[in-house]
């Protein structure tokens, strides 16, 4: 079903396919970030990516539970976004030989992933406010602020020290 799609004619139906939209996303990134975790060479940043797979856990459960507040099948549908974020990310940090580089390309491509998230979370909370779902706009509100933490985690070790070493 394309984003557009005859399928999609309410509000809801909107809600709920950005719903599975974002599944795929994290599930995908539940199996991404052990791989990043293995390239990144930066013991802060190894960390960073440990700590977010747990909150990425945890992320699909709560959607899971919107799914079920909602009253909603729980599925993903496939995501090319996320899909073609994870893909680019794995060519270039491929193509890096220099490790400082590389802790700096990884954060780059997290931090691909964690803006399409924000805006995808933030999307889901105004709909589910407009469809009168403010018990499922407070579970998704817990994962928007996790996902901006995390962006802001980033932002710091990237600023603070990895690309400072990556451009020496």
């Amino acid at each position: 079903m394309g984003l557009f799609s005859k399928d999609i004619k309410t509000m809801d139906d909107l809600f709920v396919h950005q719903l599975q939209d974002i599944y795929y996303a994290e599930k995908q990134l539940v199996k991404a970030l052990p791989k990043m975790v293995e390239k990144a060479t930066d013991a802060q940043l190894k960390q960073g990516f440990l700590t977010h797979l747990d909150e990425t856990k945890t992320h699909v459960q709560r959607l899971e539970e919107v799914f079920r507040m909602h009253g909603a099948e729980v599925k993903a549908v496939d995501c090319p976004a996320i899909d073609g974020i994870l893909e680019e990310a794995d060519e270039v940090a491929g193509e890096v030989a220099d490790k400082s580089v590389l802790d700096a390309a990884l954060i780059n491509a997290a931090q691909a992933v964690e803006h399409y998230e924000i805006t995808r979370y933030g999307s889901l909370i105004a709909w589910a406010r407009q469809l009168g779902r403010s018990d499922c706009a407070s579970v998704l509100q817990k994962t928007l602020d996790e996902e901006k933490a995390t962006d802001q985690k980033l932002t710091s070790l990237a600023e603070g020290k990895v690309n400072l070493r990556a451009a020496s």
